[in-house]
């Protein structure tokens, strides 16, 4: 027997808002007693049955292809499905999604006239995605009710949370809906959950855009002028957080921008750019916050927006493993756009140590996504990405014409998961990558690209040359200190202009039909 909530009955909406409202209220309705439950289990209670709480679910069913939509949401590449059916997906976190989800609800009313529909589905939320941010209780148990909760809670389910929809090989059993996005709830929650642990900061905190490096040189300088900003009373950002939810806040002028409030009907679609419903608010309950005893193992900082769209940055240290593993999770978060910041080798006589590489396409020597996304497949350069990175290159170095290229090759970047690949006896990877016409070699770079070409984020890299191992110029610690000092924090602001310039032009250019597949899921 099920220990089940109070049912909450499907309803049907042709407000986004209140299909919004309703979502938090079955989702609180199910965290609610799945708490309860759980601290009436570590008092040692003999619960009435096992006990559950389901994710709420969003479905919408239409019979034609035809869309009703404005001219606005016709230039967008999602909020519309791929043609007739039954479409459904579950959501978790509507405290967290908040704003995106009232995006994705609008669009799909606008698009196809149909309602809404919003219930409880049948999949159940487990108990450790329904603990707070601070919470804790199954530590206390004894080792014996620690062994029984397996029987008496629902607990993590890794076949509700794979990637099949996100790499294309979902396909729905006959009478089963359609996804209607690239993550399930469990999905989502299972790397909320890891992105706290990798990163040492709360998902409520990561920003629209995203800078990855693989050296702490750049999160020195990152956190150096993340500072700066808050000492800045004209700077857009209004806080600055560091691993253990430090948060620094803007010397004046932010409180409001902290304070969320819930739009109307008439409001919803005007509040998509304004601070309404704003998933960072929780940037004012960081009371009991503090720096950890030691960095987590990709540690992220962020420059926040009162709207989300500032940049977070994270070490993602040095391989192509912990590169897929960030980008996994980040994904989750539905970011505008993520771009890699690293060094390479340079692999042309003609560079210099501080030139730069602009990716425009990628060897994929890797590994660690051949299964989710096979070799054959391409990963293009995305034309808005490049443009932006090219223009942030100019303003920061003043340079342009032939002095500009002097400075920076656009070209193909390999990435091996072998670091010592130069040392092999056969000399294979030096023909490869010279038959491939790359220009650089990292480590990341394909890595960060192939994913978000496969979570479809759109992606640029950015490099910078630090040694040129096939021309005798190996990395040597006095080079090396000279070269960081004379390059980081202009590569650094390079990238960062390149993320604003691209939050200007308008997420509606950035987020394009090239990275959607033939029958894509409606939700960005």
């Amino acid at each position: 027997m099920s220990y089940l909530p109070a049912f909450i009955a499907p309803m049907r909406f042709t407000d986004p808002a209140a299909a919004l409202a309703q979502t938090r209220l079955i989702y609180d309705n199910s965290i609610a007693h799945l708490r309860q439950a759980m601290q009436r289990y570590v008092a040692g209670e003999d619960l009435p049955g096992h006990v559950r709480g389901c994710y709420p679910f969003v479905r919408v069913q239409t019979d034609t292809v035809t869309r009703q939509s404005s001219s606005e949401s016709s230039r967008l590449s999602y909020g519309f499905v791929a043609g007739p059916g039954r479409f459904e997906t579950t959501l978790t976190r509507p405290d967290l999604y908040a704003k995106y989800y009232l995006e994705q609800f609008t669009l799909l009313l606008d698009n196809h006239g149909m309602a809404l529909e919003v219930g409880t589905s049948n999949q159940p939320i487990p108990v450790h995605f329904s603990f707070a941010e601070d919470g804790h209780v199954e530590g206390s148990l004894s080792p014996q009710r620690r062994q029984l909760m397996r029987d008496v809670f629902d607990l993590p389910d890794l076949a509700a949370m794979d990637d099949g929809i996100a790499n294309g090989t979902h396909a729905p059993h006959p009478g089963e809906p359609q996804p209607l996005s690239l993550f399930t709830a469990p999905r989502v929650d299972y790397s909320l959950q890891r992105l706290r642990h990798y990163t040492g900061t709360a998902p409520e905190h990561f920003q629209n855009f995203v800078l990855f490096t693989n050296y702490q040189f750049y999160i020195d300088e990152f956190v150096r002028l993340g500072h700066e900003a808050m000492q800045d009373a004209a700077s857009d950002y209004v806080a600055f957080v560091e691993p253990g939810n430090v948060v620094t806040q803007k010397v004046a002028g932010i409180a409001s921008a902290l304070n969320p409030t819930v739009v109307t009907a008439s409001e919803a679609r005007q509040s998509m750019t304004s601070e309404n419903l704003d998933r960072h608010a929780s940037l004012a309950m960081t009371a009991n916050s503090k720096a950890p005893p030691r960095l987590p193992q990709m540690p992220a900082y962020h420059l926040v927006r009162a709207d989300g769209s500032g940049i977070s940055m994270v070490n993602i240290g040095v391989g192509p493993a912990n590169a897929k593993t960030i980008t996994d999770h980040i994904a989750v978060l539905r970011p505008h756009a993520w771009i890699m910041l690293g060094h390479c080798a340079g692999l042309r006589s003609s560079q210099q140590l501080g030139d730069y590489v602009l990716a425009h396409g990628y060897v994929r020597e890797d590994h660690v996504l051949d299964e989710e996304l096979p070799l054959w497949v391409p990963i293009p350069a995305l034309a808005e990405v490049q443009v932006a990175l090219a223009s942030a290159v100019t303003q920061v170095t003043q340079l342009q014409g032939l002095e500009l290229k002097r400075i920076m090759r656009t070209g193909t970047v390999a990435s091996t998961d072998n670091r010592n690949w130069e040392l092999l006896p056969d000399n294979g990877p030096q023909r490869r990558f010279s038959q491939s016409r790359a220009v650089a070699l990292d480590m990341e770079s394909a890595t960060i690209a192939a994913n978000g070409f496969r979570f479809r984020v759109p992606y640029g890299t950015l490099l910078c040359v630090s040694d040129k191992p096939l021309h005798g110029e190996i990395k040597l610690p006095g080079m090396a200190n000279h070269f960081y000092r004379e390059r980081v924090d202009q590569h650094l602001r390079i990238g960062i202009r390149a993320l604003e310039l691209l939050r200007e032009q308008g997420i509606d250019q950035l987020h394009s039909r090239k990275l959607r597949s033939f029958a894509e899921v409606a939700f960005q």
